[in-house]
């Protein structure tokens, strides 16, 4: 149970750090600082996202 709390925790990070840099995109600005927050906030977004995902499917719960 402990793993897939972990996922969902993980997943929702995710969700977050693809939400930020999604806004961050649409709201512009300009220099090297925000297109490297950009790629940050995506690709651990992306990392965070896919690992609780696959620690939620990989999980199998038993009956106590």
């Amino acid at each position: 149970m402990e793993k897939r709390v972990l996922g969902i925790i993980l997943a929702i990070l995710g969700i977050a750090g693809l939400i930020i840099a999604a806004m961050s995109f649409m709201g512009g600005g300009e220099g090297a600082k925000h297109v490297k927050a950009i790629f940050v906030f995506a690709i651990l977004g992306v990392i965070f996202f896919f690992s609780g995902i696959g620690l939620v499917r990989n999980t199998n719960d038993r009956a106590s």
